[in-house]
């Protein structure tokens, strides 16, 4: 089963040893808050949608 991390734009996965990392930048209120597990969800997650640009062209 996947995550939700693991269907989020922002999330990288290094083919080479399959461990996978969030690209989101965030300030030191918003690590705090992440870590301390107060959010439910992430409030930066963006549904990776790899045909967008070709909705676009249409």
């Amino acid at each position: 089963m996947t995550s939700q991390c693991d269907l989020c734009a922002y999330y990288w996965i290094d083919e080479e040893d399959g461990t996978g990392e969030c690209q989101v930048n965030l300030d030191e209120d918003d690590l705090a808050r992440m870590l301390s597990g107060s959010a439910d969800s992430c409030p930066y997650f963006q549904m990776y949608d790899e045909y967008k640009i070709v909705r676009k062209q249409i």
